[in-house]
């Protein structure tokens, strides 16, 4: 089992997911290379965090490149020990392909696919050098199974688990000391879908303010739990973390059904926004 230690670098860390695996690995006594476009929320969780493992904080757009790049050389050298990164900074997009445009579908996957490759590639040389490392990439569970209104979004999360897992493969064959986990979180209790963009093509506003809601009714990890998974699937070296019960679901459900899933899905989905079994 590896032990968590040394530094970890995490995108998206101002809220959600990100935020809450910052203040778990930092109760760990790890210190942090914290990046967002959110500068004043850095400073909030910093503040909340108080006096501890070494914090450093970085402005940082990971649809730019270059803004990625300067966040790594920064991050490894405020932190030589670096040893883990978290490539977790995510958006999402409502409405189905017809309703989305190039401009948005380009949008959400130079954050959500982009992101995470230039991520892997500028601080694969730092991982490299050390004793043990770990790289984990945020999918979703839809980037396991394409529910109908996600066609951008469940293009990119497929698209970051099958550029991860390769890049594991190929680390592996090389005996490189880096590791990599594909993390695909369920309904997780943040603010992705009311930070949501909405296609052009949308013109039923209601439609916006229900989707939220079935999310919202549907999502029962908090993002507290979701790190403590993902902290355990680091320790643990599983290439594939799941989070959630039904993000299990899903994944057994494609796996017997790979080809006919959404109907009983579906099903499943409504009684679960409803707050039913």
């Amino acid at each position: 089992m590896t032990m968590i230690r040394g530094a970890a670098a995490i995108t998206g860390a101002a809220s959600g997911i990100g935020r809450a695996l910052a203040i778990e690995l930092s109760r760990r006594g790890c210190d942090l290379a914290l990046a967002d476009r959110d500068e004043a929320g850095l400073k909030t969780l910093a503040a909340e965090m108080g006096q501890g493992p070494r914090v450093s904080l970085h402005r940082v757009d990971v649809s730019e490149p270059a803004d990625i790049a300067q966040f790594a050389t920064e991050a490894t050298m405020a932190h030589p020990a670096l040893g883990i990164v978290v490539n977790n900074a995510g958006v999402a997009l409502m409405g189905s392909f017809e309703e989305i445009d190039q401009a948005q579908m380009d949008w959400l996957f130079d954050i959500n696919f982009w992101g995470v490759v230039h991520g892997t590639r500028a601080f694969l040389p730092h991982l490299k050098t050390m004793a043990e490392a770990h790289i984990v990439n945020v999918s979703s569970i839809f980037g396991i199974v394409a529910p109908p209104g996600q066609s951008a979004y469940a293009a990119a999360k497929f698209a970051v688990r099958g550029f991860s897992e390769s890049v594991r493969h190929e680390l592996a064959v090389a005996g490189s000391p880096v590791k990599l986990s594909v993390v695909h979180p369920g309904g997780v209790a943040t603010a992705i879908a009311r930070n949501s963009r909405t296609g052009v093509g949308v013109t039923d506003n209601a439609r916006r303010s229900q989707s939220i809601e079935r999310f919202e009714n549907a999502a029962r990890t908090t993002p507290k739990d979701a790190a403590l998974r993902i902290i355990r699937g680091i320790e643990r070296n599983e290439p594939r973390i799941l989070i959630g019960n039904d993000a299990r679901f899903m994944d057994l459900l494609q796996r017997f059904r790979p080809g006919t899933y959404w109907a009983p899905l579906q099903r499943k989905l409504e009684r679960m926004a409803k707050g039913t079994k």
